[in-house]
C-alpha cells in the first residue's frame, strides 16, 4: 500500500509494506537534524578536522547537482528554473533560498539561505564550520550556468555567527577543489588533522586490545577452573566412614598427577583426622615402574601422618606387571577389592583402632 501526501507542491510517497519513502519520485529518508545529522557531522569533523570537512562537504554538494540542473533546464529560463527549484528545496527541508543577484556577464551570483540544515546542526553543536555543502551545491549549479570549468561559493554571512541568514557569492575560480585539497595537505592544519585521525585510531586499537585481553583472561580463568575441576574429579577423595577415606585412582599416574594426588591425600588425612586410607587401583589398567614408585611414595607419606594405608583392586594384568618388573610389595597391605578394604577398616573400628 502506498500512502501519498503533497507538501509545498512536492509529492511524498510512503510504502507501508517496504517501509520506504520516495520524495518527488526519488528514494528519500527523514532524519532528525539536531541529533542524528548533527552527530554525523560531528563524527566526521572529529576524524578529519575543520578544513577537510569543509572541502569534503563542498565537493559533495558540487557533485550532487545533476538532478537539480536537469530540473532547472525544464523551464524557459534559468531564473524561472531556479525559482522553481527553490520551492522544491524548501518543501524538502533545505530551508528558504533567495537569488539576490545574478550577473551572467560578470559571471557572479549571490544567494541567501534561511534555516538550512547545516546551520541548524551547527547551532545545536555550538560550532561554526560554515554551510559548505550548500555552498558546493550552488557552485555546481552556477558552474553549469556560467559554462566554466569550476566555480567556488564564498560564504560571506553566517547564521551560526548571529547573522540573519547564510549568504554566498559564487564566481568562477582558478583553483579547483582538488587544488585546494592539495594545498591543505601541505599545511600545519592538515598535519593536525592527520594526527587527530591517528590518535583516534590508536585509541580505538587500545580499547579493542584491552577488550581482547580481558576476553582472553576470562577464558584462561575459565580453563583454569575447568582444569581444577578435572583434577578434582580425576583424584576424588571420599570419606566412606568416620576416620576412613578412600582414593580411587584411574588412568595413568604421571609425576605431576602424583604430586597433586599426594597433596590432596595428605590434606584430607589431616583435615578429616583419618586413621585409615584406602588407595584403590580398580581403575588402573596399566602400570609401570614410575607409577608403582608414585604409589609407594603415597603409602609412605600417609603412614608418616599416622594413617594406616592399604592398596585394593589390583587387577591380574597389573599384578603380573608389578611382579615382572620386581616391585616389592611385601611391606604393603594389599586386598582384592575396595569392599575387602572397608571390611578390614571396620575391624579396626571394632577393635578400637
Amino acid at each position: 500500500m502506498i500512502e501519498r501526501a503533497t507538501l509545498g507542491g512536492l509529492e511524498f510517497e510512503y510504502d507501508t509494506e517496504q517501509k520506504t519513502i520516495r520524495m518527488g519520485g526519488n528514494p528519500a529518508i527523514f532524519i532528525w537534524t539536531e541529533s542524528t545529522l548533527a552527530g554525523l557531522l560531528s563524527g566526521q569533523h572529529r576524524m578529519v578536522g575543520t578544513e577537510r570537512l569543509r572541502l569534503s562537504l563542498h565537493g559533495g554538494g558540487r557533485d550532487g547537482v545533476e538532478e537539480d540542473w536537469a530540473y532547472i533546464c525544464q523551464f524557459p529560463t534559468f531564473e524561472q528554473g531556479f525559482a522553481e527549484l527553490i520551492k522544491v528545496a524548501a518543501a524538502a527541508g533545505w530551508g528558504r533560498w533567495e537569488l539576490v543577484s545574478l550577473d551572467p556577464k560578470a559571471k557572479e551570483a549571490r544567494v541567501r539561505s534561511w534555516n538550512h540544515w547545516e546551520a541548524t546542526c551547527q547551532k545545536a553543536l555550538g560550532v561554526n564550520w560554515g554551510s559548505s555543502y550548500l555552498g558546493g551545491k550552488f557552485a555546481g549549479i552556477f558552474q553549469r550556468f556560467f559554462k566554466v570549468s569550476q566555480c567556488w561559493a564564498e560564504q560571506v554571512t553566517f547564521a551560526t555567527k548571529g547573522d540573519e541568514y547564510d549568504e554566498f557569492v559564487i564566481r568562477p575560480s582558478d583553483a579547483s577543489l582538488e587544488d585546494r585539497v592539495e594545498r591543505l595537505l601541505g599545511t600545519d592544519e592538515a598535519t593536525k588533522a592527520d594526527l587527530a585521525v591517528a590518535l583516534e585510531r590508536v585509541r580505538k586499537e587500545v580499547e579493542e586490545r584491552a577488550a581482547t585481553e580481558k576476553e582472553l583472561r576470562d577464558k584462561l580463568d575459565l580453563i583454569a577452573r575447568q582444569e581444577e575441576a578435572i583434577r578434582a574429579l580425576s583424584t576424588p577423595i571420599i570419606e566412606v566412614w568416620d576416620g576412613v577415606i578412600t582414593l580411587p585412582l584411574m588412568g595413568v599416574v604421571d609425576s605431576q598427577r602424583a604430586a597433586e594426588t599426594m597433596t590432596r591425600l595428605l590434606d584430607a588425612i589431616v583435615q578429616k583426622n583419618a586413621r585409615d586410607a584406602i588407595i584403590d587401583l580398580t581403575g588402573v589398567d596399566v602400570i609401570d615402574t614410575s607409577t608403582a614408585d608414585h604409589i609407594l611414595r603415597l603409602v609412605r607419606a600417609a603412614e608418616l601422618l599416622g594413617a594406616r594405608c592399604m592398596i585394593t583392586g589390583i587387577r591380574p594384568a597389573v599384578a603380573q606387571t608389578m611382579v615382572s618388573i620386581g616391585i616389592d610389595l611385601s611391606k604393603l597391605v594389599t586386598l582384592a577389592s575396595l569392599r575387602d578394604g572397608l571390611v578390614r577398616c571396620m575391624g579396626h573400628v571394632r577393635k578400637g583402632g
